[in-house]
């Protein structure tokens, strides 16, 4: 076993955490949720389901974090020699860590609020803008998984 494999398997399952997080929230919970639970309820489960979800993306977010500046220094000697697809995907990094941050900072505030309130038209309405930041989320993680496993060169 070489040096490098330890920080690449774990850069691997942190970003599987994340991501295919992301994808079984939005393609298979949610859908479920709205065929089996009304909407009073939904929202409920969707504040169990972000508080318990976010700490392991902060995990994530580290392990991906610490695990990839430890490869491009093992590997490339510094960020300055890595190629461009991993200047791409510290890139999809940032933005997606950006998105997330707005979606725990600013909107599961104002979803808990409005669930702790019983507003949940209010509540809809935030969920509706959480799901399309995490949707968008989920495409950039889809977007880095493919440059990195393609190692596409822009």
């Amino acid at each position: 076993m070489t040096a490098f494999a330890l920080p690449y398997s774990l850069h691997v399952l942190a970003a599987l955490v994340w991501v295919g997080g992301m994808f079984f929230a939005w393609l298979v919970l949610r859908p479920a949720a709205v065929v089996a639970l009304d909407g009073p309820a939904r929202l409920r489960l969707w504040v169990e389901v972000f508080q318990r979800f976010f700490g392991w993306v902060w995990v994530a977010i580290a392990v991906l974090a610490i695990s990839g500046v430890g490869m491009i220094h093992m590997r490339f000697a510094g960020f300055e020699t890595a190629p461009k697809y991993v200047q791409v995907m510290i890139g999809g990094f940032i933005a997606m860590t950006a998105l997330f941050i707005r979606v725990q900072s600013l909107l599961l505030p104002e979803l808990r609020k409005a669930v702790q309130e019983e507003d949940w038209q209010a509540g809809a309405a935030v969920m509706g803008r959480i799901r399309r930041v995490v949707g968008f989320n989920l495409l950039l993680g889809v977007a880095v998984v493919v440059v990195a496993t393609s190692r596409l060169m822009f």
